[in-house]
């Protein structure tokens, strides 16, 4: 290896563009030869009671690990067991009616092949992804998924390149295959990612995040202009809310205060009834925060009450809120 070298950018954008060509066409190869086999591991997948088990040694074992976890957010029980501690051990992680995707590239991996007798006694169903499908761990695999590679993309053809992408990209598209079967939805996705964005945009919902009680500005319609605005400044939601009862009749807002002030009006002759925007846009509780953030943006508002079945008025939210949940 000559560090001293000069770097040569050319070279470098050449063999990197050669490198994403290559893989390319090996993903574009396989596509082409998908057949029954393909299938059958999802059937055979969708069939099993107990879990996918997925194996495989050196940097099919990290691809390994990220296919278990694919398939396992999406759906379908799924861990990784490296195959060198299934020998000393962990093999009793893996159960009769299990599923076992064992990855080797070559096929012929030592270590995978020292547990393959043990598994097929356990009465598993072993689902081999490999490049060589006349390899040992084919010859003992109920079903063979080929990922051969015409080339790696190292110019040595020796680092596994396109043979590592082959294998992601066939477990990928199991897994994607698989959702699908499962009618496996935004919902499901959320409930397997509740730290992520998209878990707080699904699961949350109003009453999780709205205020309530006595944090809630509610008056009454006749109330004078100079009480209402003592309550609204106390309860700092910019906004207050006239109440026939337990129904919002309008509400007030911090916008329609500036633009009553423009007209000059006498404030300390008007009530509440006179000033408030009736009709405020309401959210029932059990929805969704993400529906009252798309609520808030259709209508250009920055809060929104939040109602029972019965249109009673339970709660209130606006934008901070929204932003401080990471909603929006």
């Amino acid at each position: 290896m000559n560090a001293s070298a000069p770097f040569d950018s050319e070279r470098a954008l050449t063999l990197a563009r050669q490198t994403l060509a290559i893989e390319a066409a090996a993903l574009q190869a396989m596509q082409a030869r998908l057949d029954g086999s393909f299938t059958a591991a999802m059937q055979a997948i969708l069939a099993t009671q107990g879990r996918v088990i997925v194996m495989g040694m050196g940097k099919s074992g990290h691809v390994g690990r990220k296919m278990a976890a694919t398939l396992a957010s999406t759906g379908t029980p799924s861990f990784f067991v490296h195959p060198a501690e299934a020998a000393h051990g962990d093999l009793g992680m893996v159960q009769a009616g299990d599923v076992v995707i064992a990855i080797s590239n070559s096929g012929e991996s030592e270590e995978l092949n020292a547990i393959l007798p043990a598994m097929r006694r356990l009465g598993i169903t072993l689902v081999a992804m490999t490049g060589r499908p006349a390899s040992s761990l084919a010859r003992h695999a109920d079903i063979t998924l080929s990922t051969a590679v015409e080339q790696e993309a190292c110019p040595l053809n020796l680092a596994p390149t396109a043979s590592t992408t082959a294998q992601i990209a066939m477990g990928d598209a199991l897994a994607v295959a698989l959702l699908d079967a499962r009618g496996f939805r935004e919902n499901d996705f959320a409930r397997s990612h509740p730290g992520g964005a998209l878990g707080r945009k699904l699961l949350m919902h109003v009453s999780d995040l709205m205020r309530s009680g006595d944090a809630l500005p509610r008056v009454a319609p006749d109330i004078g202009f100079l009480d209402m605005m003592h309550v609204m400044s106390s309860k700092g939601l910019g906004f207050a809310v006239v109440m026939q009862g337990e129904v919002p009749l309008g509400i007030f807002t911090d916008g329609d205060l500036r633009r009553l002030i423009e007209t000059g009006a006498d404030l300390r002759a008007l009530d509440a009834r006179g000033v408030m925007r009736p009709g405020p846009r309401t959210v029932r509780a059990t929805a969704l925060a993400v529906d009252a953030a798309s609520l808030m943006e259709q209508h250009s508002i920055t809060s929104v009450l939040a109602v029972d079945d019965n249109g009673h008025l339970v709660g209130a939210l606006n934008t901070n809120d929204l932003l401080r949940a990471k909603v929006i």
